[in-house]
C-alpha cells in the first residue's frame, strides 16, 4: 500500500504544482495587461484636463449670468414697495386739480412727484402705457373685471385702466389692472 500512497501523493503534488504554474502565468498576464502605455496615460490625463477646464468655463459663465441678472433685478423689491407711493401721488394730483384754490399746493406736489418719479426712472423703472381702446393682451394686462361693452368696437378691448403697470428693464414688476368690454 505504500506504493499506492506514494503515487497518490505524487499525483497530488503534481496537480498542486500545475495549479501554481497556471496561477503564476495568469498573474504575469494580468500584470502585463494592467500596465498602460505612456500614450494611454497621456490621453487619459489630457481628457481629464479638458473635462475639468470645460466644467470650470461653464461655472464662470453661469456665475457671470447670475451676477448680471442680480444687478438687473436688485432694486425690484424696493421698486415694488414704492409703487403705491407713486399711485398716491397721482391720486393726490388728480384730487388737487379739481380744487381751483389749491394751485400752489398742486404745483408743490407735482414738483415732488416729478422728482420722485424721475429718480425711479433713472433706476430702470418705466410705465407700461395702457389706454382705453387698446386690445387686451393677457401677457401684458391683468383683467380685474368685464363689463358690457358700450359699443361693438370695444368688445375684447380695454375700457378703463384701474391701476397702472410698471416694468423694470424688460421684466414686468406690476401688471396694469384693466376693465375689458364683453
Amino acid at each position: 500500500m505504500s506504493k499506492k500512497e506514494d503515487i497518490k501523493d505524487e499525483e497530488i503534488n503534481n496537480e498542486q504544482e500545475t495549479a501554481q504554474v497556471e496561477e503564476n502565468q495568469e498573474v504575469e498576464v494580468e500584470v502585463v495587461k494592467e500596465e498602460p502605455t505612456t500614450e494611454e496615460l497621456l490621453a487619459t490625463e489630457k481628457d481629464k484636463f479638458l473635462r475639468l477646464f470645460a466644467e470650470f468655463e461653464n461655472y464662470k459663465k453661469r456665475t457671470t449670468r447670475e451676477r448680471i441678472e442680480l444687478y438687473k433685478t436688485a432694486g425690484q423689491e424696493l421698486m415694488t414697495s414704492l409703487l403705491p407711493v407713486v399711485d398716491d401721488f397721482e391720486r393726490a394730483l388728480t384730487h388737487i386739480a379739481e380744487d381751483i384754490e389749491a394751485e400752489e399746493l398742486r404745483k408743490g406736489v407735482l414738483l415732488i412727484y416729478n422728482k420722485f418719479y424721475n429718480t425711479l426712472e433713472q433706476k430702470g423703472l418705466s410705465k407700461i402705457e395702457t389706454n382705453a381702446g387698446d386690445v387686451f393682451d393677457a401677457e401684458i394686462h391683468e383683467a380685474i373685471t368685464q363689463i358690457p361693452a358700450p359699443s361693438e368696437d370695444l368688445k375684447g378691448k380695454i375700457i378703463d385702466c384701474v391701476e397702472k403697470g410698471y416694468k423694470m428693464g424688460t421684466k414686468i414688476i406690476r401688471y396694469p389692472k384693466v376693465v375689458i368690454g364683453q
